[in-house]
């Protein structure tokens, strides 16, 4: 395999970790725009998994059904399930005005023991079986296209095309409608939206509602590149909190966070396919400090962008009506 063969073989197989840590931490970007710090990603997408592939088994096994018919009803139920999840953190955050930190932390806890128990009362055993492998998209129209051919459109799975396309119905939302504005002023001064007659705890409750969403759809975007077998054992691998860092590193804003969530996938395929680079093959590192690359890498990139920290001003802050 040349240079540049093994260069978009990378690439391709980098979006399968960067479209979910882009979904979520769109997710995250909504909710913090809000003004509610959602650090229950990770709750969320153990939940969106976990339940989207429990009942695409079940569909699977019952009616035959799979393809890309039975993704999209798991995309449904990831959702809905999101959602579900993310109106607890909700109503503590916006109805109790508890610590919003508290709040998603007791949630990170609760789903994936909740969903080790479930998945042995129903099943007896932690993994949940369902058919990922029809859900990949061989070719497409698209595949004769140089470069991006070969590279997007081909060897994929659906989760990519719907990954960009949130990316650019975020960015439209956020930037170009007046609900998106209305949701970032809630995030940054909550006191003068309300005074202009918006709604701040509404405006909370569909920011949460919606990060609740596209979190739980992160996390079904997450599993079905890798198996077939979901085991509620594992959950998501920290990658709830991984989408953070990409929220923060991206600063808030939709195209950064697509280039940090990017740059992550391809440093974590690197890190995996070492066979395929000579220098790094011959260096024998262990595949312990390899697969910590990724990580040091976001550290360090963190490190540098919340210098200049863009935050909504209002981000964890309980809002007080009566407060001016």
């Amino acid at each position: 395999m040349g240079f540049f063969d093994t260069l978009f073989e990378i690439i391709r197989l980098s979006l399968f970790v960067a479209i979910p840590l882009l979904v979520v931490a769109l997710a995250g970007l909504f909710s913090e725009r809000s003004g509610v710090v959602n650090i229950a990603l990770e709750g969320i997408m153990v939940i969106g998994a976990f339940s989207s592939a429990f009942f695409m088994g079940i569909i699977y096994r019952a009616t035959g059904l799979d393809g890309n018919w039975l993704f999209l009803i798991g995309i449904v139920i990831a959702i809905v399930f999101g959602i579900l999840l993310s109106l607890l953190h909700a109503y503590a955050s916006v109805n109790m005005n508890a610590n919003q930190i508290i709040s998603g932390t007791a949630l990170n806890m609760f789903a994936p023991a909740f969903v080790v128990f479930i998945a042995q009362a129903l099943t007896g055993y932690s993994k949940v079986q369902y058919p990922a492998n029809s859900f990949f998209i061989s070719e497409t129209v698209f595949s004769n296209i140089p470069v991006l051919g070969p590279t997007i459109f081909s060897k994929t799975f659906m989760s990519v095309y719907i990954g960009f396309f949130l990316l650019i119905v975020a960015y439209i939302v956020l930037y170009k409608t007046r609900f998106g504005l209305r949701l970032r002023s809630c995030g940054e001064y909550p006191q003068a939206s309300d005074a202009a007659g918006i709604n701040v705890r509404k405006m909370r409750y569909i920011g949460v509602i919606i990060s609740g969403g596209l979190a739980g759809l992160g996390g079904l975007f997450y599993i079905v590149p890798i198996t077939g077998n979901y085991d509620a054992n594992y959950a998501v691998y920290g990658y709830g909190f991984l989408a953070l860092a990409v929220l923060i590193s991206g600063q808030w804003k939709p195209f950064r966070i697509l280039v940090v969530a990017l740059l992550f996938g391809f440093v974590a395929r690197i890190a995996s396919m070492t066979t395929l680079i000579p220098f790094l093959e011959n260096m024998n590192l262990s595949t312990e400090l390899l697969y910590t690359i990724p990580y040091v890498v976001t550290i360090i990139v963190l490190a540098f962008t919340s210098k200049n920290s863009q935050a909504p001003k209002a981000a964890g802050e309980p809002y007080d009506a009566g407060k001016r």
